[in-house]
Order: C-alpha cells, then sequence, then structure tokens
C-alpha cells in the first residue's frame, strides 16, 4: 500500500470516530442526568461496574477514572462473579454493565442477581433497547448506532470510543457536581509527576518559628541580626497585632547602608516596603513561581482565604525549585 494510502485509511478512521462522537454528544439528555443523581448520591453502597470483552477493559478504564476523581469505585470481572465474586454486589450498590449487544452471557447473572435485590440499583449501557440489560436496568443509557472502522464495520472501533468517552463525562460530570477540585485531586496522586504539578504553596511553606518575622518598632541595627540569623535575605515585618505590614530585603538593607551613615538607629517601619506580595496557601507552587519571575522577587508571604495582613507562612524560590517545580 502506498504512504498516502495509508494517511487515507488513517484519517478515515478518525473520521468515523469523530461522527461517533458527535452522535454521542446528541444523545446526552435526561437519562443521563438520573445517572449522574444516582451515582453522586449513592452515600452508603459501592459503585459496582462490569463488562465483558473490549466493555470490560474500557470498564475497567470507567472505574479507575471515577475512582481518582472522587466517586470510589472498582470493577468485577463478569466471569468472576457467576464463580464467587457475585458476593461483592451488596445492599444500597449501583452496578453498572456495558455492553455493546446487551446480551453478554457473562453479564446475565448479575443482571438475575440484581434484579432480585431491589436495594441494588442496575444502570444499562447499551445499544439496543430490545436486550435483556436494557429491559431489566433501573436506569439506561443508550449508545448510538455508530459505523465501525474498516472493512466490514467489525473491527470494535467507534463503538469503543464512543464507551470510552461517556465514562470520561460520567466521571467529570460527577467531579464537578461534588465541587472536586485540584486539590482534592492532588491527595489521590501522592506520587509521580502529577503530584508535583499539584503541589501547593502549603505543601512547601516555611511556617511557624520558620518565617522570619520582625517586629516593625525594632532598630535596623536588630534587623541585621535577624536577617542574618534566618538566612533566607528577607523579613517579614508585623505590628504589634502580629499583622503584616512591610518586608524588608537585604538588597533594601544594602542599599540604605551605601545612603545613609546612621541607618541602624532607624525603625524598621520607616525603611520597609509596605505592602508586601502575599498568595493563599492553596495557590499551585508552579503559579507563585510564575509571580515571583513577573515581580523579579525571590519569595512571597502566605496567607490563608481573605487575611492577607496575617502571614501564615513564607516561601522562597529555593523551596519551589527544590521540590523539582519549574
Amino acid at each position: 500500500m502506498k504512504n498516502n494510502k495509508l494517511l487515507d485509511v488513517a484519517r478515515e478512521v478518525v473520521k468515523l470516530e469523530v461522527v461517533s462522537l458527535k452522535k454521542l454528544q446528541s444523545s446526552i439528555s435526561r437519562s443521563f442526568e438520573k445517572i449522574i443523581k444516582l451515582i453522586v448520591n449513592c452515600k452508603n453502597g459501592k459503585i459496582i461496574i462490569s463488562g465483558v470483552g473490549k466493555s470490560g477493559i474500557i470498564g475497567k478504564k470507567w472505574a479507575a477514572t471515577l475512582s481518582s476523581t472522587g466517586t470510589p469505585s472498582f470493577f468485577l470481572d463478569a466471569s468472576n462473579a457467576s464463580h464467587g465474586d457475585m458476593g461483592q454486589i451488596t445492599s444500597n450498590d449501583i452496578v453498572i454493565l456495558i455492553s455493546l449487544s446487551g446480551e453478554s452471557d457473562e453479564l446475565k447473572n448479575i443482571i438475575q442477581y440484581t434484579s432480585r435485590n431491589r436495594n441494588i440499583k442496575l444502570i444499562a449501557i447499551t445499544a439496543r433497547k430490545d436486550s435483556t440489560l436494557y429491559k431489566n436496568a433501573d436506569l439506561k443509557f443508550l449508545l448510538p448506532t455508530v459505523k465501525e472502522a474498516g472493512p466490514g464495520s467489525f473491527v470494535p472501533t467507534s463503538s469503543t470510543t464512543v464507551q470510552v468517552a461517556l465514562g470520561d463525562a460520567i466521571a467529570i460530570t460527577c467531579m464537578k457536581y461534588k465541587k472536586f477540585g485540584k486539590i482534592d485531586f492532588k491527595k489521590f496522586h501522592p506520587s509521580g509527576s502529577l503530584s508535583i504539578k499539584l503541589k501547593t504553596i502549603e505543601d512547601l511553606m516555611l511556617a511557624g518559628t520558620k518565617i522570619p518575622f520582625v517586629n516593625e518598632n525594632n532598630s535596623m541595627r536588630n534587623a541585621l541580626n535577624i536577617i542574618t540569623k534566618k538566612g533566607l535575605g528577607v523579613l517579614v515585618v508585623r505590628n504589634n497585632n502580629k499583622k503584616t505590614t512591610g518586608i524588608l530585603t537585604d538588597g533594601d538593607l544594602k542599599r540604605l547602608s551605601n545612603s545613609t551613615n546612621n541607618y541602624k538607629n532607624l525603625k524598621i517601619k520607616k525603611v520597609m516596603k509596605k505592602k508586601p506580595i502575599s498568595v493563599d496557601k492553596d495557590v499551585l507552587a508552579a503559579e507563585a513561581l510564575s509571580i515571583m519571575n513577573t515581580k523579579k522577587i525571590t519569595s512571597l508571604c502566605v496567607h490563608d482565604k481573605n487575611e492577607k495582613n496575617k502571614t501564615i507562612g513564607f516561601i522562597h524560590i529555593h523551596n519551589i525549585l527544590d521540590a523539582n517545580i519549574t
């Protein structure tokens, strides 16, 4: 086959799958909404997903995506379910069965089992209204009829793409419904590059006695001693009410020493920079690094929520770079 023909085949596959996804988009209606509400309101049970063949592989992906986005779920092997694993399904559970035909023999035992227990809800994901699965489900989503790619249109391609996309749509919709955010997501991904990207200022900041605090009424002589002791090249200045009023850097000290002979007797509040830049503790460390680069500074004060004048932490650019965040 010539190279241009190879490209044509590939483009045709993608074209057919795009058409299939558009059909899926049009199929999302009230039945989808009901499924979402059933899932997010499952408080005392489990979300169990099963399927056979390609649908089974996709079911594993559904379970993994749901779990990682705040909806705990697991995949149940349909064959093993008929040999003891059916016991994993208990009252108040939600069972999601994925089957294009809705007639897979391995799923029929699960369908019968859930039908006998009124406290177990069955969700059908199938392309056939006349199927056993569709007829016995409490809620159902009818997959659109699509054309498979390849000669004879028998290789599962467009149909599996649709199933994967539907699972993603369910997971992300549940995620948004629950207001599951990036901080929650980070808790479920403590390792790897993704965790690094999701680190917040709170994960890296200096806190407690490590924050280089100094009172604004202290003398510059005292400031010199503290900035040398802390070794961060900066001081966070507070008033008697422990409210942050300014910041003082070693650069400020050098410039002052070059311009004023008796600067050591001055009070810190006379020479400090007022209104230091402060960020919320939940800001991503990568965003804080961007702020530092833009403002051409090397450190930031950290506050909680709207209390910008109450410093609870301190972050230096080295704290961020040492965490491999760039």
